[in-house]
This record gives C-alpha cells, structure tokens and sequence, in this order.
C-alpha cells in the first residue's frame, strides 16, 4: 500500500473558527493537525502583547482549543504542529506541557527557535525560518510542535520531511509539499471559503470544512476534505487559494524556490483535487524578515452627507478640520455612497471619511475626535456622524527585510531538551524574482462582444503582503483563457483600477492554472496596520475587478468548466 501522510488545517489565522480543531480530530482519519496563527498584523498584536507581559507573545487562543481537544489527539496518535508560539515558542510550549498536567496528559512537546533578531529600534523582527526544525522535532519524539515565525508552508513540509525523510537536495519533493501546505495554510478558503463563483457550491457556501492534504513521497498530493463537510474542493477552488498572496512564478521559500508554474491540477473525484507535476530549485541564500515598528497613533471620524452639493459639503469639512487641528497628517476619503432621488435617508447619503496619523497622541486623539464633533451646529445642513468622539489608537509599520540563511540559529529543542542545531541549506541559488510579463500576443477585437461584467467569465482571489496587493485571475475554460491573457494587460488593469495607474504593477503568467496574477506595490501604503484604505488588505480588490462592466466575447459562455 503506498505510505500517505494525512495533514489537516484547522486554523488560517488568529481568530478562526474555534470549533475548528475539535472538527477535524472527529470527522475522519489523521496523522498530523496543524495550525496557522500568524500574519503580519498579528506579530504586531503579539509584540504589544509581549511589551506589556514578557511572558507573553503567543497566540493564546490555541492553548483553550487544545483544552478540549489534545487527549483525543493523543489517543488517536495525531500530531499538532503549530506556529502560535509567535514571539515567545518556548512560553507557548511551556503552557501546553503545563495544561497537560492540568488534564492529566502524558505529552512530549518540542519547539522551534531562532527566528527572532535582535533590532533594537523595532517591536518585533522575525526571519521566516522553513521545515527542518519541524522535522528535526517530530523526529525526536514530539507529539505537539510549538514554533515561531516559520513559513505558513513549512507547518505541513516539516512533517513530511520526517514521515518520508527527505533531504535538502529532494527540491521536488520539497516544492510539492510546498504547494501543499500552501493550499492548506488558509483553512477553508481551499474548501470554498472566499469563493468567487460561492453560489455554485453545493451549500451555497454556507460552513466549509477544513481542508486535508493526502502527502507522497514524490511531493504530490490530493487536496481533500473530511466526508460530510460543508464547501467543495474542486480544481477551481484550489486555483483560487494558489493564487492567493503570492507573487511570479518563482515562490521563494527557506528550503526550496517552488516553480508555481510547474503545478498541474486535475479533478481525482468528488472533493478531491490532484497536485502533482511540481518543480523545485535551490532556494535563496537569504530569509525573508518581518519587521513591526510602532508609527504613531492615529484616529478616524466618518460624516455622513446626505442629499445635494456633496461635494461642497464635504469641501466645507475639510477647511474645517483642518483651520481647527492642522494639515499635517489629515486624510479625507470620500466614499459616494449616494443615490440620486433615494426614498431614505441611507440611500441619499454619502460618508466623508476623516483620518489623522501623528506621533503626537493627544492631538491624533481627543484634540482631533471632539474638533469633529464640534461642527454638528456649525457646518453643512444634516451633518451627523456615525461615532461619537473617541481616543486616538497606536498603529505600526510592517517592512521586509532580508538577512544571509547562515545568519539566522536555527533549533529545534527536542521534548527531553536536547537542543539541535539545524544548518543551513548547503546549495542556494538567486534570490532575484523573475522579470514580469506583458500581456500575450492575441487579438481579442476579432469576438464579437456583448456588455457584462468581467465575473462572468472569470474567477479572482486578491491579498495583502505588506505594502503591495496582489490580485490573481483565473478564466474558467481554455476558450476564456485563450481570450484573457491576450485582453488582461497591465494597461488594462489601470483602466478598470484607475488606483493601480501611478504604481508599479508586475505581470506574470502560470498557463497550467489558465490564470494571470499582478502585483501591484504600494497600493496598501505602509501596510494593513496603518492603512487607511477602505480595504486595508485587498481582500476585495478582486471582487472589485469582477464587477467591472467590460467588452466580453459574445461567443464565451458564463458558466462553470465542463
């Protein structure tokens, strides 16, 4: 019988389901459970958490899930991997070996340090270490792996290194469960979650389970669920979580470059997607660095215009606001929300959004929430807001960095103690991302068309990494595909999202996915902890696209592929 790894998510970020966990152990057969708590905006939260109580750090959340949840792991001889040690693994594991004993629970708990570095003028800075610690703890006998900042992917890489005792010079192997992990680390939006074309689900939508990753020795694998679980795992589902945040076809990681545009899809029965084909080269000679600093403080109040001269009235504020606090660090957005001859007052309304950012936080504060609220006898007729005045909040700045692999002390300490020293890979390669496309040669003026929005045709996931956004497209048969990568241009990209016009918008192909994606940097300014955007993370910018009103080729039909 060939020998399979079975790992499932059951959580995408610090907040998810928490039922999650308890889902997965009871609803089909396991041989790992891993656990996904960290973005960028949480290492800031876990920063100031860590500032206020050193013995703090980690995801806190995790240890209540696994309350409930680590004596059935236990018995049924699953292994936890988790990256919800954030900023302090060794408290987190310290926790679980202490709530063991509550519970009266034999548990060999290791974890994976070195990650975090030593910058003085920063809250927290943390390099993305890979699989190898992960493995090194498994290997040595641990039931629960705490870590760090690793790599979302490396939370499944890591323990199919151990169960099938791959080497750093096995890049396929590595880049398959690469993409793997990957399409897990997301939780249900590999199920269906986030899903353009949702209404074709067979619940609508309604409660996606967690995903499932069946793991070979070659670095394939079947991306499943657990039988009776809500949501689908189809071809379109998984192109959808492959695109999401990630840039060209080179996906650089600590162990492997995976080749995005090697991975081939294809349906291996009802919930159940084949990933197989993927190539791998030696990975870069840097690791990637995550850098939180505090900015300042900052403080939003939202008018709410109703009716005629919008413009004007929101012209009125602004001189307003800005004769009683200053200019320096005032953001006016207004969102024309408004509908001509509206029936209610909600309909006829536009909303003013005010935003100040200062390192000053009694004048981001109070000084700038009450100046606010002191127009509402004194400005344009119907002024009202939507908050009453509030106290200014501090927000940070996300940068990446780089720092050399042999910088970095990378250990797994074992659950005896015993610490191991993992080193770094021996053969590294480039770390300069392959150059963007241009648009493909085609003429797309040869269909005849029809008005409609671009949705109708094709699917799109869209994300955040610091500053920049990216936004991946996807037709939905080779006809539409045939017709998109010749129309989808980075021109045309700034015609439907004028906002992308003054930004460096990169452009690359992945044709097995029949999909283009962009990056799009500096679209989300210094990042989502201090971005005043309306979506701060561009969670929506591909929804946005999809609703665009475009020439479509009258003679491809909207519809899922046959």
């Amino acid at each position: 019988m060939t020998d399979v790894l079975r790992v499932g998510n059951a959580s995408g970020f610090y907040g998810d389901r928490f039922a999650a966990w308890r889902e997965m152990l009871d609803g089909g057969e396991l041989d790992v459970l891993t656990g996904d708590y960290l973005a960028e905006l949480t290492m800031l939260v876990l920063g100031r958490d860590r500032r206020r109580d050193p013995h703090l750090g980690y995801a806190k959340t995790f240890l209540r899930q696994l309350e409930g949840t680590l004596g059935t792991a236990l018995d049924r001889g699953v292994r936890i991997v988790t990256n919800a040690g954030g900023l302090n693994p060794a408290g987190l594991a310290a926790a679980v070996q202490s709530l063991a004993g509550r519970l009266g629970l034999d548990v060999r708990v290791g974890y994976v340090e070195g990650d975090t570095l030593q910058r003085p003028d920063a809250l927290t800075a943390n390099a993305y270490l890979g699989a190898f610690g992960i493995a090194a703890a498994l290997g040595g006998g641990a039931d629960v792996v705490v870590t760090g900042r690793v790599t979302d992917a490396s939370l499944v890489v890591g323990p199919a290194v151990a169960r099938f005792g791959w080497g750093r010079d096995d890049l396929d192997a590595l880049a398959g469960a690469t993409v793997a992990g990957h399409l897990l680390e997301c939780g249900a939006q590999v199920t269906g979650g986030n899903f353009s074309f949702f209404t074709e689900l067979p619940d609508g939508g309604h409660h996606p389970g967690f995903p499932v990753a069946e793991l070979h020795g070659d670095g394939s694998s079947v991306i499943t669920k657990h039988p009776g679980t809500g949501g689908a795992v189809t071809v379109e589902t998984v192109t959808a979580q492959l695109l999401y945040e990630v840039g060209g076809p080179a996906y650089l990681g600590p162990d492997v470059v995976t080749r995005l545009d090697t991975v081939r899809l294809a349906q291996d029965g009802p919930d159940r997607v084949r990933v197989s084909g993927v190539r791998g080269t030696p990975p870069p000679d840097t690791l990637k660095v995550g850098v939180n600093d505090l900015g300042g403080f900052r403080n939003s109040m939202t008018f709410v215009l109703c009716g005629l001269d919008i413009p004007a009235k929101a012209a009125l504020v602004r001189r307003q606001i800005e004769e009683a606090v200053g200019k320096d660090g005032l953001e006016f957005v207004l969102a024309r929300t408004d509908h001509p001859d509206a029936v209610d007052t909600e309909a006829a309304s536009a909303l003013l959004h005010v935003h100040l950012q200062d390192g000053d936080r009694a004048r981001a504060g109070r000084a700038f929430s009450a100046a606010a609220v002191e127009l509402a006898l004194a400005s344009y007729p119907g002024c009202t807001l939507t908050t009453p005045p509030g106290d200014a909040a501090p927000y940070g700045v996300f940068t990446a960095d780089t720092v050399p692999q042999t910088a970095v002390a990378h250990v797994a300490v074992l659950p005896g103690g015993e610490r191991v020293p993992i080193p770094p890979p021996p053969v590294t390669g480039s770390d300069r991302p392959l150059a963007h496309q241009q648009a493909s040669p085609g003429d797309p003026s040869r269909h005849p068309t029809r008005r409609g929005a671009l949705g109708e045709l094709v699917g799109a996931r869209s994300g955040d990494k610091g500053g920049n956004a990216n936004l991946g497209v996807w037709a939905r048969t080779d006809a539409t595909w045939a017709w998109l990568r010749g129309w989808l241009s980075v021109a045309r990209l700034a015609e439907l999202l004028p906002e992308t016009t003054p930004l460096t918008v990169e452009r690359y192909e992945l044709p097995n996915l029949r999909a283009v994606n962009f990056v799009i940097r500096g679209l989300l300014g210094p990042g989502v902890a201090a971005s005043t955007r309306f979506d701060p993370q561009a969670k929506a910018l591909g929804e946005l696209l999809r609703s665009r009103l475009v020439d479509l080729p009258a003679d491809l039909t909207p519809g899922a592929p046959a």
